[in-house]
């Protein structure tokens, strides 16, 4: 029996062996959203509410699975689509994902960032951390496009989800 996974290809193949430029830059950018200054748990959720706000399928399964990884408790991670009514998500969190929400969904009138909310991320997060926050959501917009025009695999490993031929 084939798994349906196995007749799904990408677009393209790997984006690092097209333009290997990328992995510095991929590099870069984890090692600044890996700085201590945002806890790991907190990036993950930003990450995870940035792939659902795209709504690409590889972008939240692969964030889920991170968030997994850095012992997010499933409540949480189940969470995050509805995180404003949710009572699992402390105020740091409720912050950090009010910000990404800001930055990424389309905005009405006014600042997309509003004074009173960067009041409110101020109160949990210094520059540093602040600074860090923005590039963990600059970090899922950068790879977005590859998501969404490349159409890497969703659920599969590293080294297959840029499979431009299928395995039957």
């Amino acid at each position: 029996m084939t798994n349906s996974l196995d007749t799904l290809t990408s677009r393209f193949s790997d984006p690092q062996q097209l333009v290997p430029e990328l992995g510095d830059v991929s590099t870069a950018l984890f090692k600044i959203i890996g700085n201590g200054a945002v806890p790991r748990s907190t990036v993950t959720l930003v990450h995870l509410r940035a792939g659902q706000l795209a709504e690409n399928t590889y972008l939240t399964v692969m964030h889920t699975t991170n968030a997994r990884r850095a012992g997010v408790p499933e409540e949480k991670i189940a969470a995050v689509a509805s995180w404003k009514d949710a009572p699992c998500f402390t105020p740091a969190e409720r912050v950090a994902l009010e910000l990404v929400e800001a930055v990424l969904r389309p905005g009405g009138h006014g600042e997309r960032v509003p004074d009173d909310l960067y009041a409110r991320a101020a109160e949990h997060y210094d520059d540093k951390a602040l600074a860090t926050l923005a590039m963990a959501i600059g970090q899922v917009n950068f790879f977005t496009p590859l998501a969404l025009i490349g159409k890497p695999l969703p659920g599969v490993s590293m080294a297959e989800q840029w499979r431009t031929t299928t395995t039957d």
